[in-house]
This record gives C-alpha cells, structure tokens and sequence, in this order.
C-alpha cells in the first residue's frame, strides 16, 4: 500500500460503523466496531490493499448483520475484490445459522484455498479474537467459556486448528507468529 487512504475508506468506515452500531462484543459491553478496528489496523500494519483494508472493516457485515443481502451491498458499493474477501471470511450468511461445530469445520476446510487476500483478512480477524479470549480470561477465568458455543474444549480445538491451517498457508509471519504464541498460552494458561 502506497500509505494513503482514499474516500472509499473513510465512506467503508461510516458503512461499518452504522452496520454494526446496536452490536456489542461478546459479553463484554464494548461496542462491535472496536473488533473492526483492531482486524483493520492489522491487516494496514502489514501493509494491505486498500480493498484489504476496506475488507478487514466490512469482514462480519454478512454474517452478522444481513445474509447475502449485505453482500451484495458491499459488492455494489465497494466493488468485486472487496466483497469476495468479505464472502470467503464469512463462515456463514443464514440468520439461522448451521450447528457451531460444522460451520468451523467448512471453514477450516475452505481456508486451504482461500485468496492471499482472505487469508490475511482471516489471520488479523482471528488473531485479534484470541487476543480478546486472553484478555478476558485473565479477568473472568472460567466464567468466560459460556460466552462460546463450543465452550472450553471446542473453543481451544478450534484456534489450534486454525494455528496449523495458518501454517500451512504461510499466513503473515508477524500475525501468525503472534496467533500460535497466544494460542499456547491460551492452552497453558487454561489447563485443568
């Protein structure tokens, strides 16, 4: 990226800000586009696309806030590139929502042939999550787990999962060096 912004981002930042503007992080009261933010700032300090960084903001807009109808939203409003980082982030865009454990195993299974692009999106994504799941675990301990759906074990399952599909992708060095440290931590600090 060539370090400047254009019109596009500050209009995707406004679009991500009233998409999400009722939603809140998981158990924790802070607004939901804080976790935007955090993916965006990540996916600009390695240095992404404009359509990259456009992608970070707009990455949960389908799956939590419309379907396939945000999609074609995005698509209209912020072009092709972007929307297809957006649709292959996406583990779904049914309201009703296939059972936790399939949908993070199609995803798993579609992060081997990804873009390079969504591969970044989906590394800062996931590694801002796990920093949130330390973070709240160092406050709350175990009441946390019910805030998952796969609770402790699933959860734990899931981003090491993701460390070993990251690795084989060769996902960002910096991103994915962070997300497997976080992960053994995560693991360490949370064994019975």
């Amino acid at each position: 990226m060539n370090g400047m912004l254009t019109e596009r981002f500050i209009a995707a930042l406004a679009f991500a800000t009233r998409l999400h503007d009722t939603q809140l992080r998981k158990g924790s009261g802070i607004p939901y586009v804080a976790h935007l933010l955090a993916v965006t700032s990540l996916v600009l300090e390695a240095g992404g696309s404009e359509d990259e960084v456009i992608a970070a903001l707009l990455h949960d807009g389908p799956e939590d806030q419309g379907g396939l109808q945000t999609l074609e939203e995005i698509r209209l409003r912020f072009g092709e590139a972007v929307a297809e980082i957006v649709a292959e982030c996406s583990d779904s865009f049914d309201a009703q929502k296939q059972p936790w454990k399939r949908r993070k195993l199609d995803y798993l299974r579609r992060l081997e042939s990804v873009s390079t692009s969504a591969l970044l999106v989906s590394c800062a994504d996931k590694l801002h999550n796990a920093r949130s799941i330390i973070a709240d675990y160092q406050t709350l301990g175990d009441e946390l787990w019910p805030r998952f759906r796969g609770g402790r074990e699933g959860t734990l399952w899931y981003y090491r999962a993701l460390v070993e599909q990251f690795d084989k992708r060769d996902a960002p060095p910096f991103m994915f060096a962070e997300l497997a440290r976080i992960v053994d931590e995560l693991e360490a600090l949370t064994a019975p």
